[in-house]
């Protein structure tokens, strides 16, 4: 292996000997100085306001509008005080007037300190019952979300069915039941064709597979014709294996079916236990740092993602390369991550890679070890448990793929 070189901003730095069970994380360059500040004060501005829900910003736009009104309310009963008082002590010499302006002043004084003061506590009960109002208008929207919630690709069937008034919110559960309508409608129709596709495409590649299989097992066949046939078994095994990629590609997509504790190190213990041949005959070093990350998934997912992480590590190396895998809390989550030396990918490409029928070199074709679509699998699993997948490229070439799933309900975050 050649020296692990320097890495640049958008870089992971390799893996060191000794150095394994420390996560990669991607090189940046952290910001400074006054504007740092500035940035800081106005996320913290953006993140009260964003945090504001709609029931909260009714009740201040109620509060406000209340306040104004009142504050206008308030100079117009004291414009009107002002001019009667002036207006009764007219006729009044101007020696009197005089003698009478401290106490003109001193009503005008005690009419608005209580003016403002019943302004102040009629304005905190219009607060209070602006909150209630704004919580009954919005109850219509709270039962939309409601259902919302629970719907899954298995209750697509359930409605809102709102009644009341035929107002914009019950024209909004309308268009949301419409909307219901025709995903079920569409999941139903996508449920019958990735059964049917299953029977449909697996049944004659498998005929093929046993028709060339008999026919090369007979002790007459020429060595043109034995060469041609394994050259069709391969191209039948790789279509084999495109199908079986799309259709597990259809069906991480969806809802998940089951949910069970997990642990990651056990499942990345599995994979690679399978895989050993294969590591031992491609002479990569394999360096491990397996701990404990529980999550709540489905197993046979979970096992499916960390088996391609692998396997496109072992595929996509070089000659005497490594591939790094471990397992734990990164961030406080349970991640899990796998890290490879190979061809230097550029950071824009990195996206590509998350796409179906893409490679590290950007093409959609060639390459007969693999259909392309083993990161699209990797990306369809990690969003059907809610978790975020991301991969940087590796200082000198390779790739570091990191997997991060929610910590399981009644589990304690634990961050490092």
């Amino acid at each position: 292996m050649r020296p692990a070189e320097r890495p640049e901003p958008g870089q992971v730095e390799p893996t060191r000997p000794g150095d394994t069970g420390t996560w990669r994380r991607l090189n940046t360059v952290a910001p400074s100085g006054e504007g740092t500040e500035r940035s800081a004060a106005a996320e913290r501005v953006h993140r009260f306001t964003d945090n504001l829900s709609l029931r909260s910003r009714l009740t201040l736009i109620y509060g406000m509008l209340f306040f104004a009104a009142g504050s206008v309310l308030v100079l117009v009963n004291y414009l009107i005080v002002t001019v009667l008082l002036n207006a009764l002590l007219a006729e009044d010499s101007a020696s009197q007037l005089a003698t009478q302006s401290y106490l003109i002043e001193e009503v005008l004084t005690h009419v608005t300190r209580f003016s403002l003061l019943a302004l102040f506590l009629v304005g905190l009960l219009a607060v209070a019952l602006g909150y209630a109002v704004a919580g009954r208008a919005l109850s219509p929207l709270q039962k939309i979300t409601r259902i919302a919630r629970r719907l899954s690709e298995r209750s697509l069937h359930e409605r809102i069915a709102l009644s009341g008034p035929d107002d914009e919110i019950r024209e909004l559960a309308d268009t949301f039941d419409g909307m219901l309508e025709r995903l079920d409608r569409a999941f139903d129709g996508q449920r019958r064709f990735v059964a049917n596709a299953s029977h449909e495409l697996r049944t004659p590649l498998a005929i093929n597979r046993t028709l060339l299989e008999v026919a090369l097992s007979a002790p007459d066949v020429s060595a043109d014709l034995k060469s041609v046939g394994q050259t069709l078994l391969e191209t039948n095994a790789r279509h084999e294996r495109l199908i079986d990629g799309l259709l597990f590609l259809a069906k991480s997509d969806r809802e998940l079916e089951s949910r069970t504790r997990v642990d990651l190190g056990e499942v990345a213990e599995t994979v690679l236990s399978q895989l050993a041949g294969d590591l031992s005959e491609s002479a990569l070093q394999l360096r491990l740092d397996l701990r404990p990350a529980l999550v709540e998934g489905d197993p046979v997912l979970l096992e499916r993602l960390v088996g391609n992480l692998v396997e496109n590590a072992l595929k996509y190396n070089v000659a005497e390369g490594e591939i790094t895998v471990r397992s734990g809390m990164y961030e406080g989550r349970p991640a899990i991550q796998v890290e490879n030396s190979g061809k230097v990918i550029p950071a824009y490409e990195i996206e590509g890679l998350f796409e179906p029928f893409r490679r590290g070199s950007g093409d959609r074709v060639g390459s007969g070890r693999s259909a392309g679509l083993g990161l699209s699998i990797v990306r369809s699993v990690v969003r059907a448990h809610d978790g975020v997948v991301t991969a940087w490229p590796r200082a000198g070439g390779g790739l570091v793929v990191t997997v991060c799933l929610p910590v399981p309900p009644g589990e304690v975050a634990d961050r490092r």
